[in-house]
This record gives structure tokens, sequence and C-alpha cells, in this order.
């Protein structure tokens, strides 16, 4: 019994992602530890654990030629670097420049994607590492290639550690993300559930709000998924692995646009259905629903079969059982209302079926496209096409590779003017805390020194209890591991861990408790060099370009409208044209949320606009809801004069709407607040007879939701425009 507990216990632990990262990390540090103490050249430490950590910041996932490929690129990034810093070391004013150039430049890679921002990322942190050994030695350059061989192979025997770990398991990274997906799609379930409560006076608006902002985690994690599973397949034929892979992804995609669809207004429902359990019954088939997919997450991570539960037959009948008693009793007023619950039930019917489909989804017939947009430059052209987008003061990636170089550039001269001890970890930790936003760099800045503080006392206090050369050395490598572990999601924890792995390896060659104080002076200075460059220098604050990610959430769902009109032109199809206009526009909504997210964090004179961007979010968030349901039916056969009058005309204007909206916020020109032919058309809508066939009636039913929002977006477009723009 026991034996079986922890075998299961070491399978959900093997499940964890941190958890392989972990072992990468510590089979790394422990193996130079071991080298060290066995060649006893304790002084090779630091620069081996330093090129490690390096080279563990500038990985991605790829498959393991990818990510071999990247080693390769990496190394010699990290070769170039040591060794300019090296021979420039001496000439203060030409490293100066150097390292202002080289900042700016290793920022800008960033517009090619992830993988070359992490790689010029991890050569930056290098080459202060480099300035850091250097000056350790009094500022001496003997053997100038000595320090940056030492950076550089411990940089490679991690990035080897790296490749064959993929190469061993590269499955790993997909099941994790799969299962992150899942799990973030039954929260948004649940999350969607208590919109059905059937309380009067329930406040929606908060809880379409709170529901926008899971919407934007669901949407990062099938960005996530997406780029793990085309760095499998790349151009070739998805094996019989990734192809199950790829068919969950598309199963969470269907998943998505069906659960974030809306066919109807929740406080008439709870008006019109407040004595009736019909609504208790859709919650409950949303809360199961939502309960399966987090199942699901188990299962893909635990590598277990996905059993599906037979009760939500029983749950489904009854629901329609609920809908038939409200229809014999022939209430007019009821009408329009059970006709959406007729929809909302199909629709909790589909996504029964999908979640069913799960449980096996090698018995899916393969999408007939089921390509995936890869979004990484093919060539020289593409590459030069991304950086001169980014060229414009407008980009806040230029912003940022503006503003790094220039508080680096304080930071150097920092040393020089007060010659402080270790004066090179003002510089490292100005890289660190310095964030493309000011919401990021002052929450990064309070953690960066409340865990140096922590790790000084803590260090501090284990050079009293811990001894022995030999307990040490496992202390910094336990310390290095714990850095990794929680460097993303607890960098209080991370800072403080990353404190005691660098006191204890500085123990080993020399006196630990001398650096005490000078690491906790260096992190104060360098963290207010970082704060006084993202508030004075280029400042993005996020109130400034509010208008622009408005205009953009809705240019996107004007685009994502076109295409599903387009769907009921030519019939069904998931091709990439229709995935990619549904993710752009989730993409933008989730952008709006971070933006104001952001801007929460911005001091009180630059977030005056924050009331009226959340309450245009829980309206954007609506009208996207409406388009999900509408693309949810584009199976749907109209009749050629209803498509005429439905998807040619009424379509057609609501786009051309959205999109004349999303122009003047964009521009910053006045917007119409009432609109004549929009209100028309909505009573025209609205019209809906008996005698119209189910599919036209649920067609022209959403058309009218989403000729709804237009009014209410228009007045606060309006407002926004007026206000003067932010200093």
């Amino acid at each position: 019994m026991a034996s079986k507990s922890l075998s299961h216990t070491f399978r959900r632990l093997w499940a964890q992602d941190k958890f392989a990262y972990s072992i990468r990390v510590f089979i790394a540090l422990t193996g130079s530890m071991a080298l060290c103490w066995y060649q006893n050249e304790m002084g090779l430490l630091i620069p081996l654990f330093l090129g490690i950590i390096a080279c563990a910041l500038a990985e991605t996932d790829d498959n393991w030629q990818g990510r071999l490929n990247a080693l390769a690129v990496t190394l010699v990034c990290f070769s170039i670097a040591a060794l300019a810093v090296e021979l420039l070391f001496p000439y203060p004013w030409i490293f100066a420049i150097a390292l202002a150039l080289a900042s700016f430049c290793l920022t800008m890679l960033g517009a090619l994607g992830e993988r070359y921002g992490a790689i010029a990322y991890g050569t930056l942190i290098l080459s202060v590492y480099t300035m850091i050994g250097v000056d350790q030695r009094g500022g001496e350059v003997l053997d100038f290639w000595h320090e940056p061989m030492l950076l550089v192979a411990g940089a490679a025997w991690y990035g080897l550690l790296s490749v064959l770990w993929q190469l061993l398991f590269s499955n790993q990274p997909v099941q994790q993300a799969l299962a992150r997906l899942f799990r973030e799609l039954g929260l948004y379930l649940k999350l969607k559930s208590s919109l059905f409560e059937p309380i009067r006076g329930l406040d929606i608006e908060a809880r379409r709000l709170e529901l926008a902002q899971q919407n934007g985690k669901v949407v990062a994690a099938l960005n996530a998924t997406k780029e793990i599973i085309l760095h499998r397949v790349g151009s070739n034929r998805p094996g019989s692995k990734v192809s199950r892979y790829l068919k969950l992804y598309f199963i969470a995609q269907d998943i998505h646009e069906r659960a974030s669809s809306s066919h109807y207004p929740y406080n008439a429902l709870t008006d019109a259905f407040f004595h009736s359990d019909v609504l208790f019954r859709c919650q409950r088939l949303l809360r199961q629903q939502g309960s399966a997919c987090q199942a699901l997450s188990e299962s893909i991570q635990m590598r277990q079969p996905f059993i599906y539960d037979a009760n939500f037959a029983e749950a489904m009948e009854d629901l329609r059982a609920s809908l038939e008693h409200l229809r014999l009793q022939s209430n007019p007023a009821w009408r329009s209302l059970l006709r959406s619950l007729r929809a909302l039930a199909a629709n909790l019917e589909t996504l029964d079926r999908l979640i069913s489909d799960a449980s096996n989804p090698d018995a899916l017939a393969d999408a007939s496209d089921s390509s995936l947009l890869d979004r990484s430059p093919r060539n020289l052209k593409d590459v030069w096409n991304r950086l001169r987008l980014q060229m414009t003061p407008t980009s806040l990636l230029f912003r940022h590779a503006l503003r790094l170089p220039l508080a680096l550039s304080v930071g150097y001269a920092m040393v020089h003017l007060i010659h402080p001890a270790n004066g090179y970890w003002i510089i490292l930790t100005t890289v660190f805390v310095c964030q493309p936003s000011y919401g990021a760099t002052r929450i990064k800045l309070g953690q960066r020194i409340i865990g140096t503080a922590i790790g000084l006392v803590a260090g501090w206090a284990l050079f009293g209890l811990v001894t022995s050369p030999i307990l040490q050395s496992m202390c910094a490598v336990l310390a290095g591991v714990v850095f990794f572990v929680n460097r993303t999601t607890r960098y209080t924890l991370s800072t403080a861990a990353i404190t005691v792995m660098v006191l204890f390896c500085f123990n080993q060659v020399g006196d630990g408790y001398g650096l005490l104080l000078p690491r906790l002076f260096d992190t104060l200075l360098g963290s207010l060099i970082a704060g006084l460059a993202v508030f004075l220098f280029l400042p993005d604050w996020q109130g400034r370009r509010l208008n622009k990610v408005l205009a953009n959430t809705l240019a996107c769902n004007s685009v994502y409208l076109r295409q599903i009109m387009q769907q009921y032109a030519k019939g069904k199809s998931d091709d990439l044209a229709y995935r990619l206009a549904r993710r752009n526009a989730h993409n933008a909504d989730a952008a709006l949320s971070t933006t104001l997210a952001n801007m929460l964090k911005e001091p009180g004179h630059f977030r005056k606009e924050a009331d009226v961007g959340f309450r245009f979010l829980v309206l954007s968030h609506t009208l996207l809801s409406y388009l999900s349901g509408l693309g949810a039916h584009r199976d749907t056969q109209l009749p050629p004069t209803v498509h005429e009058h439905l998807i040619d005309g009424a379509g057609a204007t609501l786009a051309a709407s959205i999109e004349d909206i999303a122009r003047c916020l964009a521009e910053r020109q006045p917007v119409a607040v009432q609109s004549d032919a929009e209100e028309a058309l909505a009573n025209e809508l609205e019209q809906v007879t008996d005698e119209l066939e189910e599919s036209q009636r649920l067609v022209q039913t959403q058309l009218a939701l989403i000729c709804r929002q237009l009014a209410p977006l228009r007045t606060l477009a309006a407002h926004l425009v007026k206000q003067p723009e932010p200093a």
C-alpha cells in the first residue's frame, strides 16, 4: 500500500512542469559542484554556476533539434558577449557605449519572437555576470579567455542536459500545456455558471468582468499550447501522439468558443424564470462540465484514461424536461426567452459531446485544415520587417529598448563615481528589475528588495548553523533549484533563494559575510535606478494608448464577425482563416484585460480612465460572447432570401459599424453616440415571428443582441475620445 502511494506521489510530481525543470537544474548544479570539489578548484564554481543560470534563463520550449540549434546560437552569443566584456573592460568610455548599444540591440531582438528574446535576455545577463567576474579580480584582464570559457562551459553543460532531456521526454511539455489549458477552461465554465444564479439584483457586470479576466488566462493557455504543439509539428505531418494532442487542442478551441458564447440577456432570464428550476439546471450542467474539464486536465497530466461521467446524460434530460414544462405553460411573455433557452440547451449538449470526444480523440477524423500559424520569421526580410515595424516611439518594445540602455549607463556611471564594493551587482539588479511597463517594474522592484533582504538574513543565519563546506555546497545547490522553480510565480522567494546561493558560493572561495551589506546596497541602488528610469524616461502610461487597445479589440471583433458571415455563406469549415480571426478576437480581449490590470498599478493621475476601460471591457467581452454564439451555430443552413437579408445585409452592416467605432477610437475622432440606422436595424431584427424557422430565428436573435451592444459601446467610446490625452 505504501509503495502504491509512493508511486502515485512520484507520478504526480513527475507530471508537474516545474519538477522536470528543477531536476535538470539540480543535475547541472550538482555536477558542477562535484567537479569543483573533485578537482579541488572551488574558484571555478562561481562562473560555472553563473553560466548554468544564464543558459537556463535563455531556454524556451522546442523539440530537441530546435533546442540544439537554439543552444548553438546561445553559446555563440554568450561567447561574443563575454569576450567583448573582457576586452573592453579596461576602457570605460568605449565600454559604456558598447553596453548601451548592445542592450538596445538585444532588447529589440524580442520583436522576432519569444525564442530570440529569451536568448538576448540571457546574453545580457551573462555579460553582466562577466563584469562581476572581472570586478572580483580587481579589474585585471590577464587570460581574457579564461572566465568566458568557464561561463560558456557552464552554459553548454546545462544546454546539453536540456537537449538530452527533450530527446527523451519530447511530449511531456505538450501534456503539461494541455493539462493547464483544460484546467483554465474548467475554471471558465464554473465562472460562467455563476451567471445563471436566479437571484434578483445580481451584479452581472461584476461577474462578467471576472469572466473576462479568466478568459485572458484561457487565451494565454491556448496560445502557449499552440506554440508548444507547433514546435513538435513544424512543417511535417504530425505523428500519432502529436496528432492526438492536436485533436485535443482543437477540441479545447471548440469548447472555448461554445463556453464563451451567449444567446440571452441574463437579467431577463432571471426575472422571467425566477420561480422555475430551469436556471438551476443550466447552472448545474455548466458546473459539471467545468468539473469534467478539470478531470480531463488531471487525466492528461497523470497520463491516465479520461472516463466520461454518464450522469451528464441524466442532467441533460432533466434540463429538457424543464424546458418542455415551461413550453406547455404557453406564456406569451416567455416565448422569445424560451427560444434563447433552447439555443442554450443545444449549446450545452454540444459542449457535452465535445467533452465526451476528448475521452477518445484518436477516434475523431482528422480536421480538413489542421494547420497552425507559425509567427516566427522565415527569412532575413521577415526579420527586417519585424524590426522596422517596432522602430517607432509608439512601440512599447522600442521605448523599453531605449530606456534600458539609459538605466544601465547610469548604473555603470554609479559604479565608477562611488566605487561601491561589488558594484556591478547594481547593473545586474537594474537588468532584472527594469520591465517594459511601470506596473511590472514597481512590483518587481518591491519583490527584489524584500527578497534580497530575506535572503541576506537567511544567509547570515545559515552561515552560523551550517559550517561544513560540503553542507554549504549542498545549500547553494538547493537554493539554486528553489530560485528556478519559483522565478516566474514567487519572485520574492526566488530572489531570496538566489541571494542565499550567491552567499554560499562566494563563501566557498572567500568571505561570505563581507557580501551582506554590499549586496543590500547594490540592490537598493539598482532598483532605484530602474524605477526612476521607467517613471521618468519615455514612461508607458497605459491611459495614453487605451484608445488604441480598445480600437484593436473592436477591429478584431469586426474581422471575426466577417469571418463568421463567410462561414454562413460557404458552410462550416474550421479553416485557418476562421480560427485565426477567432483567436485574434480573444487575444485582443485578453490584451485589454491586461492593459487595464497594468493601469491599476500606475499612479492615480494616470489611471483616471480605468473605470471607463473596465466598463468597456465588460461590453466588449459581452459582444465577443454574442459573436461566439453566432459562430457556434455556423453550420446552420439558411434559405437564399434569408441569407441575403441577414448575412449580406445585417451582418455586413454590423461589421462596418463596429469597424467605424474602432477607427474613430484609434484616430481620436468624434464618435456618433446615437445611430438611427442601428436602432432601426435592432428593432427590425428583434421582430421574430412564430412562423420563422428555428435556424433563422437563432441567427436573427444573435444579430439583434450584437446590434444592441453598439449603442453603449458608442457612448463609452465618445466619452473616452472627448477626454484629454494623459500627460
